[in-house]
């Protein structure tokens, strides 16, 4: 399995250039055209512009293990997550999952590869190959080192935080977050229920316990906690007890996963002013557990769609 991964990887040295679709690369230039990037090395701008490959087993960042984010070197736009790393020996950056959103796919001309690029400036960062049964989601992103830098876990955490909401449908709670001033990502999955690795089948079995739910990572210096759970009350109707609107089941249920005491402190107050204003909430505040990332196809389902939420609605609550 490992030779096969070099030989694969291997195509790519010495390529030039990769030809990409007409209408996807003619989009993601004119989205460049409007933005400041980073100032590159004739090295890098080799990779990242021109698509040239590294030569493997020289990146920086091959046998990397540090925990963080891996973002773009060209615009800075946060593209991997360490924890979905992992070690294929092909001589580059491996990753079996992306940061939702993060990643066009583009594919080659010769119909054999598929180049992935960074979805906010359209810098090159390698392909991606499915099959080859390394991990579970069977798919290795090939990454240039190049093309990354990396942020450690604990500067991350200086300068962002995290929030957990469940309020229905996670599409239409993700929607709406993804909107909101500050927020920095957004990923929906599933949390407090029994079992590990659930899928939405699984779910939506109503056997799990496991309520559909957003991630949100948010800059505090841009918005607060506070200001995210507002909002998080205002589209969704915190008065229905396992449902939200045609949805039905406890995997619809109003719950607030709180990650330290100041957000549980602020939940409750929330909850202390909308029921002094008439409202029944029933919106569950209880301690986050482990978080499980949704299938691909459930990620940014509307902005993929290019459709509206059915079952939220924003309606001014404070």
């Amino acid at each position: 399995m490992k030779t096969y991964a070099l030989a694969t990887c291997l195509i790519l040295i010495g390529l030039t250039a990769c030809t990409q679709s007409t209408t996807k690369s003619t989009k993601i230039n004119q989205n460049s055209q409007t933005m400041r990037f980073n100032k590159l090395t004739p090295e890098e701008e080799s990779v990242i512009v021109y698509k040239h490959t590294e030569r493997p087993f020289t990146g920086k960042y091959d046998n990397y293990t540090e925990e963080g984010t891996y973002v773009c070197k060209r615009c800075d736009a946060p593209l991997y997550q360490s924890a979905d790393k992992f070690a294929s020996e092909c001589g580059w950056p491996s990753f079996d999952d992306e940061i939702a959103g993060a990643i066009k796919r583009i594919p080659d001309a010769d119909g054999m590869r598929t180049e992935i690029v960074c979805a906010n400036c359209g810098g090159h960062l390698g392909h991606v190959f499915n099959g080859e049964r390394f991990t579970p989601k069977n798919t290795r992103h090939c990454v240039n080192s190049i093309s990354l830098n990396f942020i450690p876990a604990s500067t991350e955490m200086a300068t962002s935080d995290t929030a957990i909401f469940a309020g229905g449908c996670f599409w239409g709670v993700e929607y709406y977050m993804q909107k909101a001033p500050g927020v920095v990502s957004t990923e929906v999955g599933y949390i407090g229920g029994k079992g590990k690795n659930p899928t939405y089948r699984e779910v939506s079995s109503h056997t799990t316990g496991y309520a559909e739910a957003v991630r949100v990572v948010f800059d505090p210096a841009k918005t607060t906690f506070e200001d995210i759970a507002k909002l998080f009350f205002e589209i969704h109707d915190p008065t229905q007890m396992d449902r939200q609107g045609p949805d039905v089941g406890n995997q619809y249920r109003s719950a607030i996963f709180y990650l330290n005491t100041e957000q549980k402190n602020t939940a409750e107050k929330l909850v202390r002013i909308l029921d002094s204003k008439g409202y029944k909430v029933v919106t569950q505040i209880v301690p986050a557990t482990k978080f499980w990332k949704a299938e691909e196809y459930h990620q940014d389902y509307y902005e993929k769609e290019h459709g509206t939420p059915y079952c939220h609605v924003y309606e001014q609550k404070f």
